[in-house]
């Protein structure tokens, strides 16, 4: 029985901004930590062909990260929330003595063995890694820049899947110069810090039942990429 409140007109109403918020993190039990590869990434049975595959392939989605970012940017009238976006594509490209995110999975490449041009020359990219990835970049720029923020609350799942590498890697790979996790161990503040921001452009926007549920297909498309990048990196490394 359908038991959803309506208005006046028939329309549902919206959900309570802490219940948005709740369906909103319950999407996380699609985030890619769940993936076939990850989970055994997780379990210490990843090759060391597999793991450098999955460094390669997953810097494609990085060096793109500050592209997404940007045209975020390009479509937001609002100074403030453009003050506050800025910060992402720092962190990702770095500024001055900081050399950001972008530099760390360099690194982490060169800890596990792939030497920085090769990596950068991005020849490792598997096909539907970069039709995945492109496909979201090209959805940030078309999209509503409300839905593009919206999709980047993946953020929220993300300091777990840092945490379980960081608690992992060392004992199930230790043949991985440790010093290539700084990566993961910078993300999980950061990744903590933009979900403060992106869940409030959300919640403050998305107001109606409509629209909500708009957000959580958004959400989801972007669960989708990442499992997708995730599938094509399996298929490429069996």
């Amino acid at each position: 029985m359908n038991t959803a409140i309506q208005d006046d007109a028939g329309a549902e109403q919206p959900w309570s901004r802490a219940e948005f918020e709740r369906r909103l993190r319950a999407r996380g039990e699609a985030y890619h930590i769940h993936h076939p590869f990850n989970v055994s990434m997780r379990e210490g049975r990843l090759s060391t062909e597999q793991i450098r595959g999955w460094v390669a392939n997953r810097f494609y989605y990085q060096v793109k990260i500050p592209q997404k970012d940007g045209a975020i940017i390009a479509n937001c009238p609002d100074r403030e929330t453009r003050r506050k976006w800025v910060l992402r594509i720092l962190d990702h490209d770095g500024w001055e003595d900081n050399p950001g995110g972008i530099e760390a999975w360099t690194r982490l490449g060169e800890a596990v063995g792939i030497k920085r041009d090769l990596l950068w020359s991005q020849k490792l990219v598997a096909p539907g890694v970069r039709f995945a990835v492109d496909a979201y970049v090209n959805f940030a720029r078309s999209a509503p820049w409300q839905e593009a923020v919206c999709s980047s609350l993946t953020e929220m799942f993300a300091p777990k899947i840092h945490q379980d590498r960081l608690a992992t890697w060392p004992q199930h790979y230790p043949w991985i110069e440790p010093t290539g996790l700084q990566y993961f161990r910078s993300r999980i503040s950061l990744a903590e810090r933009d979900v403060v921001h992106g869940l409030q452009v959300t919640l403050d926007h998305f107001t109606t039942r409509t629209q909500q549920e708009r957000a959580l297909d958004i959400l989801q498309f972007k669960l989708d990429v990442l499992w997708s990048i995730s599938d094509a990196i399996a298929l490429a490394y069996p």
